[in-house]
């Protein structure tokens, strides 16, 4: 492909030699697809891009609050014909914890405009007034006409590969969010490093059901299709939480040939599957299914290929990588860099000096796909983006995951900071357990953790501050109260919950007990419950028995 000053040369060049081509497929209700053509799209975006001219937004960051789907694609175009900076996060729902972060995120990021859909403009609007930015201009883009932009200029705004072209809040809790830069170069050489890992070309259809506020969602399910010419399938996220299966039947309904997602989906739909698949899925045109996001199991790797062999799933399909969270998703799954002048370490986190093959240490990546720094945070961003491996060279991103090279193919095993990879979510233990102080008054301090080192199941040890109902008809009530918040707050299962006394994690002064250690005890099964509930797959070491 020919060489572009910005990603936006490379999308309009694709919607010019495409027009008729399917850009985007979108699942209606009644299981058909929703169209857009690459025509359709290109001209939707120019009127966003016209709009945006109009109001002086080069350079400037433009919140995108909208759910997955044809318009949070032409939202995204538009700022980037535009020269403007997109700033995705979540459209308006019940999740407190949403709202408290896309609250953060327009504070840190200074945003200048708004762009969002007709259902979620009243809202939108509501909530940037309660936080004192009421003046934004709000401008719902499902409601502009399709000529809007006829009369303006077509041919994106000339930006270079170092400016700015994304806002990516994927780390830090709610009240305290980090944006990171990525830069047209960082987007442009993303796609590159896709094509070369994914097998991707113009007759691929991409799709899944990661956010399309983080980079894995973004970059990888939106932007790496419409850069090939090929077609984007936004699934949306919320069916395959209660139903895997789904999943598997998406892929077969659509034609997806590409996916990325993490492995307790591929886990959970194997142990679905058992021995005598349903009929009617076709999974023979998969292609590549990227198992990352997450620590990857062998045994999924061994029982998902096996479990859908008979559904026409090709030997090979399955191939584990790794994403790194910050910054753009260029896969080392062949344990060589897929993009020229990238490079991955493991290493001592504490003296940076690189590990031997099967010595686990902290991953550390550089190069051309990874974002520069942090938004607004230059002490932050050398500490992070600029490590130096021992006696040797710098411009290193921290991750913060724990991995280890077996035979020079990198694997991650967890996390080394406080951040939680629970069913390919990044959560933070503050944000669940303040949530959890909201639940009920019964409740009182909770923690959270993985049963992994930093990723797996989620275990929550939530103390009881008073009864409802008497003790042993009134916890599995409140049980299931506190399932059924995490699921709708956070988007995950709930793989342990241990409901305890007032104690056993404020402890016996006003500090709280270190989660590491609570979790060392709940894995030699010394954290005594009141009521204790154990998801499929989850193992049950506690077994003090009942306070």
């Amino acid at each position: 492909m020919p060489r572009y000053a910005n990603l936006a040369e490379a999308l309009k060049e694709r919607a010019l030699r495409r027009p008729d081509g399917t850009a985007l497929a979108h699942p209606a209700a009644d299981g058909t697809e929703h169209r857009v053509s690459y025509a359709a799209l290109d001209a939707r975006a120019d009127a966003v891009a016209a709009w945006l001219r109009a109001r002086d937004a080069v350079g400037r960051r433009v919140l995108l609050a909208m759910d997955p789907g044809p318009c949070a694609a032409v939202a995204l175009l538009g700022c980037l014909y535009a020269g403007a900076v997109a700033v995705p996060v979540p459209a308006p729902s019940a999740s407190r914890t949403d709202a408290e972060r896309t609250a953060s995120i327009v504070r840190d990021a200074a945003v200048d405009l708004v762009l969002t859909e007709t259902a979620h403009a009243t809202e939108t609007s509501r909530r940037l007034s309660r936080i004192g930015r009421a003046g934004l201009t709000c401008l719902a883009i499902d409601g502009m006409r399709p000529d809007a932009g006829a009369d303006t200029p077509r041919q994106p705004l000339r930006t270079t590969a170092d400016s700015l072209a994304l806002l990516a809040y994927d780390s830090g809790p709610a009240t305290a969010p980090r944006g990171a830069l990525l830069t047209h170069g960082n987007l442009t050489a993303a796609m590159a490093g896709l094509r070369r890992t994914l097998g991707t070309d113009h007759r691929s259809r991409i799709g899944g059901w990661l956010p399309r506020r983080h980079t894995p969602g973004l970059i990888g399910q939106v932007l790496h299709p419409l850069w090939l010419g090929a077609t984007a399938v936004t699934l949306p996220a919320e069916p395959y939480r209660t139903d895997p299966l789904g999943w598997l039947r998406a892929i077969s309904r659509h034609g997806i040939t590409e996916t990325l997602a993490p492995d307790i989906l591929h886990a959970r739909c194997a142990a679905l599957l058992g021995d005598e698949p349903p009929a009617g899925l076709d999974l023979s045109r998969w292609r590549t299914a990227l198992n990352a996001g997450e620590p990857v199991s062998a045994g999924t790797m061994a029982a998902f290929p096996h479990r859908c062999a008979p559904l026409g799933l090709r030997p090979g399909t399955l191939v584990a990588g790794y994403v790194p969270a910050e910054g753009a998703p260029v896969p080392l799954a062949t344990g060589r860099a897929p993009v020229p002048g990238a490079d991955f370490a493991v290493v001592d986190p504490l003296t940076g000096r690189r590990l031997p093959d099967g010595a686990p240490g902290e991953i550390w990546v550089r190069g051309p796909a990874v974002a520069t720094g942090h938004w607004g945070r230059p002490s932050d961003t050398a500490l992070l983006f600029a490590a130096r491996v021992a006696e040797g060279p710098g411009g290193f991103l921290r991750t913060g995951d724990l991995g280890l090279t077996v035979n020079g193919r990198l694997r991650m095993t967890g996390r080394v900071r406080d951040a939680l990879l629970v069913d390919g979510h990044t959560l933070h233990p503050q944000d669940v357990e303040r949530e959890l102080l909201r639940c009920a008054k019964a409740l009182g301090s909770a923690r959270v953790f993985c049963a992994g080192p930093g990723a797996g199941a989620l275990v929550v040890v939530q103390e009881v501050v008073r009864t409802v109902g008497g003790v042993r008809t009134g916890l599995p009530r409140l049980a299931a109260r506190i399932r059924a918040l995490i699921a709708e707050e956070f988007g995950v299962e709930t793989g342990a919950l241990l409901l305890v006394r007032p104690g056993t994690v404020r402890g016996a002064g006003t500090a709280k007990v270190r989660r590491a250690l609570l979790r060392e005890r709940y894995l030699r099964g010394e954290v005594r419950a009141l009521h204790a509930e154990f998801g499929p797959g989850v193992g049950e070491p506690c077994r003090g028995g009942a306070a």
